[in-house]
């Protein structure tokens, strides 16, 4: 099954206050395995960048003035995201500025399957802190590169701690060297004994003679 990892940065927290995306990240997995397609994308916001909103991915009106505006890139999204499962750490807030981009624009709302990683973590760690970070640790992931909230980044930590709060082990390849096989049968069994020395006659009766003549007699006979 394909599914999509998806995260967004924005100017603030509200769409109601006027907010509006300024990154998209998305990493495809197939059967849980990160293939090598991306899509990503820095917006325009036609807005300025709230300080709180700043502190937390460092993106400023200046360097995002240049960049493409959402109606640029909204068909190509699409067609990423199309009939895929979306995996999403907070699935309410990405919706929610995500469906508003697209109404703005006169485009219908997203329809996929979603799966909020927020909810399960939730629900498997009641009473926990459940933040990217939290989770990161929890399963010793490590974030070490997650200095600034950018959307690839966050991706790539959410994919892996989805993996963990399914309870799957991350995939790896089976590598096998069939070289070095080894053939069950073809292996040859070996019974490992000491020799046997008969004695002869002759051997046994000076044996016999010399116990006779130089052995003490037992003490306790």
């Amino acid at each position: 099954m394909k599914e999509i990892v998806l995260d967004t940065e924005t100017t603030g927290i509200s769409v109601k206050e006027g907010h509006r995306i300024v990154e998209i990240g998305c990493i495809e997995l197939d059967n849980l395995i990160p293939t090598k397609n991306t899509f990503h994308c820095y917006l325009n916001p036609e807005r300025k960048v709230s300080d709180k909103a700043l502190q937390v991915h460092g993106y400023t009106d200046e360097f995002l003035s240049d960049k493409k505006k959402f109606s640029e890139v909204a068909n190509d999204f699409f067609a990423f995201i199309e009939n895929k499962r979306l995996i999403i750490h907070n699935a309410e807030f990405d919706l929610a500025h995500l469906n508003n981009e697209l109404i703005l624009n006169g485009l219908n709302k997203i329809e996929n399957e979603v799966v909020d990683t927020l909810i399960l973590a939730r629900n498997k760690f009641p009473g926990s802190s459940i933040s990217l970070d939290a989770l990161c640790k929890r399963f010793r992931i490590d974030n070490s590169k997650r200095v600034k909230h950018t959307a690839l980044v966050d991706c790539d930590l959410l994919a892996k701690v989805y993996i963990n709060l399914i309870d799957q082990k991350e995939p790896s390849l089976d590598f096998k060297d069939l070289d070095v096989e080894i053939n069950q049968q073809e292996i040859k069994k070996k019974d490992y004994f000491k020799k046997i020395v008969l004695i002869k006659k002759e051997e046994l009766q000076k044996h016999k003679e010399y116990l006779k003549n130089n052995l003490k007699k037992n003490y306790f006979n």
